[in-house]
C-alpha cells in the first residue's frame, strides 16, 4: 500500500509488513509472531527492517517483550485499521470472514457498572467479538495511542492523534467507611490527622481517587493503604472495614440505609469520562460508539 506520513514524506510500505509489525507487538517475540504468520523469524525481522529503512526510524524495541516505539505505534494502529476496513469490505461483498474482532480499553468501574450492556446491544446487531483491556481511566488513552485498541473510555479530554473524542458524563465518587471504622479513626469528623493515619483502600498503585480526596481535606502524608485490584472486592473490603475508600452510587446505598456504612463527608470527587475512537469511517465503530453513548446517557452512575 502507499501511505503518507507527516514529516516523513510519502513512503511505500507493503500491507503484509505492517501486519507483521502488529503481529510482533501482539505476540511479544519475533519467534511467536513468525509461528502465527507461518513464516520464519528471519522473515519477520527482515520485514520490520524494511519498514525502518523506509520510514527512517526504529519502529520496534527489541526487548522482552518487543514493543512498538513512538514511531511504530501509528504504524501498528494503521495495520489494525486496515484489517478492520478489509473485514467490513469483505462483509459488504458477501464474503463471510467470521466475526469482526474489536479490542477496547475501559476503566474497571465503568466495566462493572454500565459498559457491558453497550457491548451486548452491539452483538444483537453485528457479528462481532470484543477484547476488553481493563485499565485505569487515566491510562486507557495510552492503549489507544499505541494501537492496542480501537476505542477507549478515558478521562483524557484531548483526542489522541488520529482519534476523535466525545464526552460521556462524570462518575461521582463518595468517601465511605464502616460506622465502626469512622468512629475509630474520625471520631470528630474527617480531618488531616485522621486521613494521614487511617488505612485506606486503593484499587491499584495508580489509583489517585482517595489521595485526591485526602489532599483536598488537608492531608499531606500517605497513610497505610490496602491495594485491591478488583472492583467488587474493592467495595467489599471497604464494607468489611479494612479501610475507607471512594465508592459509586449503588455500591454503598444499602449499607448507609441499614447503618453499617457511613458517608464521611458530603463533598464528592467527580471524574469526567470521554469516549475516544479511531477517526475512521467504519460502520462497526459507529455502531459501537452509538451504543456506548446511548447506554452511558441512560446510566444513573454517570451524571
Amino acid at each position: 500500500m502507499k501511505g503518507c506520513f507527516s514529516k516523513l514524506g510519502c513512503v511505500d510500505i507493503p500491507v503484509e509488513h505492517l501486519r507483521t509489525l502488529a503481529a510482533a507487538v501482539d505476540a511479544g517475540t519475533l519467534d511467536r509472531a513468525a509461528a502465527q504468520l507461518g513464516i520464519t523469524p528471519s522473515a519477520v525481522s527482515q520485514r520490520i527492517r524494511v519498514i525502518e529503512q523506509r520510514v527512517g526510524r526504529v519502529v520496534l524495541r527489541r526487548t522482552k517483550p518487543v514493543t512498538a516505539t513512538p514511531a511504530g505505534e501509528p504504524l501498528v494502529r494503521l495495520a489494525r485499521q486496515l484489517d478492520l476496513l478489509e473485514h467490513e469490505t469483505r462483509s459488504a461483498l458477501g464474503d463471510d470472514g467470521g466475526p469482526a474482532h474489536v479490542p477496547l480499553a475501559v476503566n474497571a468501574d465503568s466495566l462493572i457498572t454500565w459498559f457491558l450492556p453497550a457491548l451486548a446491544a452491539v452483538t444483537d446487531m453485528q457479528d462481532v467479538t470484543f477484547e476488553l483491556h481493563r485499565e485505569d481511566q487515566e491510562r486507557t488513552a495510552q492503549l489507544l495511542a499505541a494501537g492496542t485498541v480501537m476505542a477507549a473510555v478515558t478521562s483524557q479530554r484531548e483526542a489522541v492523534p488520529g482519534c476523535v473524542s466525545s464526552p460521556l458524563g462524570r462518575m461521582r465518587y463518595t468517601a465511605v467507611a464502616t460506622r465502626a471504622f469512622a468512629d475509630r479513626w474520625f471520631p470528630d469528623g474527617v480531618d488531616r490527622a485522621g486521613l494521614e493515619a487511617a488505612p485506606r483502600v486503593d484499587f491499584d498503585r495508580h489509583d489517585t481517587l482517595q489521595s485526591s480526596f485526602a489532599r483536598r481535606h488537608g492531608a499531606r502524608r500517605e497513610p497505610p493503604r490496602h491495594i485491591i485490584s478488583a472492583s467488587a472486592e474493592f467495595a467489599e473490603a471497604i464494607t468489611l472495614g479494612l479501610g475507607w475508600g471512594m465508592l459509586l452510587p449503588g455500591q454503598f446505598d444499602a449499607g448507609v440505609a441499614d447503618g453499617s456504612l457511613t458517608i464521611l463527608t458530603a463533598d464528592t470527587v467527580e471524574v469526567p469520562l470521554y469516549w475516544q475512537r479511531w477517526n475512521l469511517s467504519s460502520g462497526l465503530l459507529d455502531t459501537v460508539t452509538d451504543a456506548v453513548r446511548r447506554i452511558a446517557a441512560a446510566s444513573p452512575v454517570l451524571v
